[in-house]
């Protein structure tokens, strides 16, 4: 995990869970009017910093994820928690929070 090394993160996801770091707001708008920190909305698109191994489905194999460790992927406006690690604000959701991966 290659972003594991760039914040020491030290938690491991369960099931089908993802570790996402959101990014920045937007600073201004399309037409490039600068937005003051009360204005900007929550951020509602991230960075995967982790994965877990997949659901247990009832056959007992595990189910693979859609999203990989790198990938900036769009999750719902109040999905998953948010927690503190290492001064760092991340997200822990679930895949089925995840609702589009943005493909560059």
């Amino acid at each position: 995990m290659a972003k594991d090394k760039e914040l020491n993160l030290r938690i491991r996801p369960l099931d089908d869970r993802v570790v996402v770091e959101p990014l920045e707001a937007e600073e201004k708008t399309a037409g490039g009017i600068l937005l003051p920190d009360t204005a900007k909305q929550k951020p509602q698109r991230g960075r995967v910093l982790a994965v877990g191994p997949g659901k247990l489905r009832d056959s007992g194999e595990r189910a693979v994820l859609n999203v990989s460790v790198g990938d900036e992927v769009i999750y719902g406006k109040y999905s998953g928690n948010d927690i503190e690690v290492e001064g760092k604000e991340i997200k822990i959701l679930r895949e089925g929070d995840i609702l589009a991966k943005i493909v560059k």
